[in-house]
């Protein structure tokens, strides 16, 4: 991920540490890695190559039944094959280990909350979030108490295929990171579990867990803007312009439209985790708008406010040391920012979570394609990373019996047994992200002696003490504490000083006192079944099967599209979905001493919306709206979709393809796959080319826009400018009001602030932002395109008035704003591209670097050289569909990618098409570490060998796997 600004040396102290969500490198280790560079080309060319697995040839495996062959094609792709499932899912854990341990290893280590035991005192922090939220313990509850004795004795196989791997090996022959490792700490690598693959599942849902952030986020701008202002900024979503995913049919059932319409409820209790403690107060204030400049290269204007307010308050924090906290007038904000923080240190592996996590999938019927049977495409849009999330692969035994279940293929996780995505001999599957609520923060009113209010009694905290151990030595106690709606996140930074000055509570709430506490309740935090369904799906042979695996897919809550090689298309939501109280929406924390608060159960999966053979032919997912919520009220999924730029785009793709009778082509969905085309291009440059434009330099770049047809290439000038546009307009009308909370760490406005003496307020004060470059805001996605066409008609809107700058007058219209949008464009990207525009392209901006996500985010260049690989200059952009998305309000660095690109023709299996980011090889410098990144970048794709004969075709290295000598 690109690294975050720094804060200039003016910015409060203590924000730096807030400065990445994944930056697990020490300065200790960067040190010693400088140091370890005396071991010459020994070190870097020797022990990088040691690890490189044998791909040919024979080995022994004990526990195997019977041999199983393991064939590679020239990407190092591994098609597996054997004659019983627990041989295959044995094998495959061997494979992944040869290529990806040191991932699988980081991984099981974020999960558990043990990443001071690899990287030192440097993870604590995070390690106590991660062991409050229990993500471990829930793990091993779900294959203790839920999984299938079937899935249990997959998991165990594949656990057993990795030790075997691991067997006898040093920590430097597995990967060279751990060469690395070695010069500061005795790491040791321990045996794989089953529950190690469990828990991968908690990371997945953590990163798609829905509208968090922006409860967090709505919370945090009540500190600036009214509810009038705030519901500008979140509006309806667009059923008119933009298909939801559902038109046809619904649910097995029934219909909605009022009470008792069918959709029944889930009696699935709602259990929760718990923390440790932390500070609390009082406190109340008031504020407004007011002026101020700075910022940017001068250009940038802020807004501040004007407040009184007073707070007391006391916490504690259990473990190897206590603080006393005092309490702030900053109430709810300031805790919602410090959890907020949190939330950024957390590694997220699939990227940053909120609206650029998303994904394309579509299917279209054989009515419409040349090969006469369906067509599917998905590109999951997740974070760059180096090695790719995905691991591709082929899982197949010789024969299909009841001794040996499978014959499928796709993109799996390393460290997960099975295939996530792909498709076996009978059907196809792909998946989006439905982004279903599926979580929400509950304020507590703390009492004495460690109890909480709940529906007018003092409860205990359930309690839990954990020992977090740290690499250097040393260890550090936590106590976490849980409430009936789940772990007291807010307990877990000593930093906090005070809750509750804004909480969004109604006049009977009981009194402050101490402060209100903050808890997170979450449908992951309960065990469920998803593991199971990942092999059901890789089994099911038609709809009805696969729709009985989607029922326990409880966690995370995606789109599953679906196609057979009956010639059948259909699509399932499954999830376990709350059902809210009403009065509660979820958008906003909510008073958690009342019961009457609490979820009153789930959506059932028989009334989960689905869609089977449409009349029209094709199913789009991108994460839009799943039904139109104005016919189906009821059906309460979110209120926070993704806002549909991407799926209509595709949608209108397929009708003007088919229009007239029209086919469409394995070719055709690659190629839509790839499309630049710009949403809010479209809206906006008709406006900006109607501006009078006197300076002759400003009115250069404004001509680039002159019959620009709005897509997004690598190359186009035009694109470049805009995008710069949007950025400053997002930047002027927007960002400089939000709270400094919601605003990108270094970037600094003078504002009147609330924060100051009572008789200093007229004197503004220099206020720097807080928020990690990849999820602050306006980030620019879809939502904001529809925010900004809700208003651009509004030429006098409010939202258009930004201060004067030492360069710039003041602006009241729209005009105005987007004149000075236009300037600010020009002159940074003069900056960053050079003064002469017939240079400039689109690329040069928005560059993608993959990066190792441990040793290679920060250090020396030598350490970054070896394991990171970029940039690459590309097209496409945030909410196209081919989704290279920015944040506008960090800059115009790929933050969040299409992770992969599948097309599956079934028709005939072989003629389907795949391509990773990277490679399949998570060892620096194999010829399989990047080598599908070129192609990904052009939009190509791979062939994708299924059937024995062309997978034999396409093989350039068989390993032969022996099982070992009886006991």
């Amino acid at each position: 991920m690109p690294a975050t600004p720094t804060a200039p040396s003016a910015a409060p102290a203590g924000k730096k540490k807030k400065r990445g969500r994944a930056r697990l490198l020490l300065i200790v280790l960067v040190l010693a890695i400088v140091a370890g560079v005396g071991y010459g080309t020994y070190w870097s060319v020797s022990t990088v190559r040691a690890s490189f697995p044998q791909a040919s040839g024979e080995l022994t495996l004990d526990g195997l039944t019977q041999p199983v062959d393991v064939k590679r094609d020239a990407n190092g792709i591994p098609q597996i094959y054997a004659s019983t499932d627990a041989d295959l899912f044995r094998a495959q854990g061997y494979v992944q280990a040869q290529d990806r341990f040191w991932e699988m290893d980081v991984r099981r280590h974020m999960t558990s909350g043990r990443l001071a035991e690899m990287f030192g005192s440097g993870q604590v922090e995070t390690d106590a979030f991660l062991r409050t939220l229990g993500w471990r313990q829930v793990a091993q509850k779900e294959y203790d108490e839920k999984l299938s004795p079937e899935t249990k004795k997959y998991l165990q196989a594949y656990a057993a295929g990795v030790n075997e791997y691991l067997k006898g090996r040093s920590s430097k022959d597995v990967s060279v990171e751990y060469a690395a490792l070695g010069f500061t700490t005795d790491y040791t690598i321990e045996e794989w579990t089953p529950v190690d693959s469990v828990a991968w599942l908690k990371a997945m849902a953590w990163d798609l867990r829905g509208n968090m952030q922006d409860e967090i986020d709505r919370s945090l701008m009540t500190s600036r803007m009214d509810k009038k202002q705030i519901d500008e900024l979140y509006p309806k979503y667009p059923f008119d312009r933009h298909k939801p995913i559902v038109e046809e049919n619904l649910a097995k059932g029934g219909s909605s439209g009022s009470s008792g319409n069918g959709f029944g409820t889930d009696a699935r209790g709602a259990s929760g985790t718990g923390t440790s403690t932390g500070g609390t107060g009082t406190g109340t204030s008031t504020g407004g708008t007011g002026t101020s400049t700075g910022g940017s290269a001068g250009r940038n204007a802020g807004t501040g406010g004007t407040g009184t307010g007073t707070g007391t308050g006391t916490g504690t924090s259990t473990g190897a040391s206590s603080n006393t906290g005092v309490g702030s007038t900053q109430g709810l904000q300031t805790q919602l920012s410090r959890i907020s923080a949190n939330l950024d240190k957390i590694p997220a592996l699939l990227g940053p979570n909120g609206n650029g996590i998303g994904s394309n999938s579509w299917v279209v019927a054989g009515s419409k394609t040349t090969t006469g049977k369906p067509l599917l495409a998905n590109d999951p849009h997740l974070a760059p990373q180096m090695p790719s999330l995905w691991y591709q692969m082929g899982l197949h035994c010789r024969e299909i019996s009841s001794q040996c279940q499978y014959d499928t293929a796709g993109y799996t996780f390393s460290g997960m047994p099975g295939v996530v995505i792909g498709h076996n001999q009978d059907i196809a599957w792909g998946m989006t992200n439905l982004g279903a609520d599926v979580s929400d923060l509950y304020l507590e009113k703390v009492g004495p002696n460690n109890t909480y209010l709940y529906d007018n009694k003092e409860k205990p905290f359930t309690t839990r003490v954990e020992t977090i151990k740290v690499a250097g030595g040393g260890s550090k106690k936590i106590t976490v504490r849980s409430t009936e709606n789940g772990p007291l996140i807010s307990d877990r930074n000593t930093e906090m000083e005070s809750v509750g000055q804004k909480a969004p509570v109604t006049n009977s709430a009981p009194d402050r006192g101490n402060g209100y506490a903050v808890a997170l309740k979450w449908t992951a935090l309960q065990p469920g079944k998803s593991m199971d369904a990942v092999f059901e799906m890789n089994r099911a042979k038609n709809f009805k099967e696969f729709q009985g695996a989607a029922g326990h897919f409880e966690v995370p809550s995606q789109n599953l599209i679906y196609a057979d090689t009956a010639g059948n298309i259909g699509y399932q939501a499954p999830g376990t979905i709350p059902i809210r109280s009403s009065g509660h929406d979820g958008r906003m924390p909510v008073a958690g001493w009342d019961s009457k608060n609490n979820w009153k159960g789930y959506i059932a999966q028989s009334r989960m919306p689905y869609e089977y053979n449409p009349k029209r032919g094709y199913i789009v997912t991108a994460n839009q709206a799943v039904v139109d919520s104005r016919k189906y009220p009821d059906l309460k999924l979110t209120e926070d979709w993704g806002y549909g730029a991407r799926s209509q785009r595709i949608n209108d793709l397929i009708e003007s393809k088919t229009k007239d009778g029209g086919k469409i082509s394995t070719d055709d969905m690659r190629t839509m796959q790839m499309d630049n085309s710009s949403e809010i291009a479209k809206l906006l440059t008709p406006y900006l080319l109607k501006i009078d434009i006197n300076d002759e330099q400003i009115r250069e770049a404004q001509k680039l826009l002159e019959g620009w047809d709005y897509t997004q290439e690598s190359d186009s000038a035009a694109a470049a400018y805009f995008n710069g546009v949007w950025r400053n307009i997002l930047k002027l009308a927007f960002g400089n009001k939000m709270p400094k909370e919601l605003r990108v760490t270094g970037q600094c406005l003078y504002v009147r602030s609330a924060d100051g003496p009572v008789d200093d307020l007229a004197k503004p004060t220099r206020e720097c932002g807080e928020r990690d470059a990849d999820s602050a805001q306006p980030d620019g996605g879809d939502r904001w395109f529809e925010v900004v066409r809700n208003l651009v008609k509004d030429e006098k809107s409010d939202w258009w008035s930004s201060p004067a700058s030492r360069t710039d007058k003041a602006t009241t219209t729209r005009d105005e704003l987007f004149a000075r949008a236009m300037e600010d464009a020009r002159w940074e990207l003069t900056a960053k591209l050079g003064k002469n525009i017939k240079t400039w392209n689109w690329g040069r901006l928005h560059q993608l670097t993959l990066k190792n996500q441990t040793l290679g985010t920060e250090g020396p260049g030598f350490i970054q050289h070896l394991l990171n690989r970029g940039p690459w200059n590309l097209g496409g952009g945030e909410a196209a569909v081919n989704a290279t998305g920015w944040n506008a309000a960090g800059g115009y660095e790929v933050v969040w990618v299409p992770s992969m690109r599948m097309v599956v023709n079934l028709s005939d299996l072989d003629k389907s098409r795949w391509i990773n980011l990277t490679g399949s090889s998570g060892h620096a410098y194999h010829s399989n570490y990047s080598d599908q990144t070129e192609k990904w970048a052009k939009g190509e794709l791979l062939d994708w060998s299924f059937t024995k004969a062309a997978v034999d075709k396409s093989t350039t290295e068989t390993l032969v796997l022996k099982p070992g000598p009886p006991g």
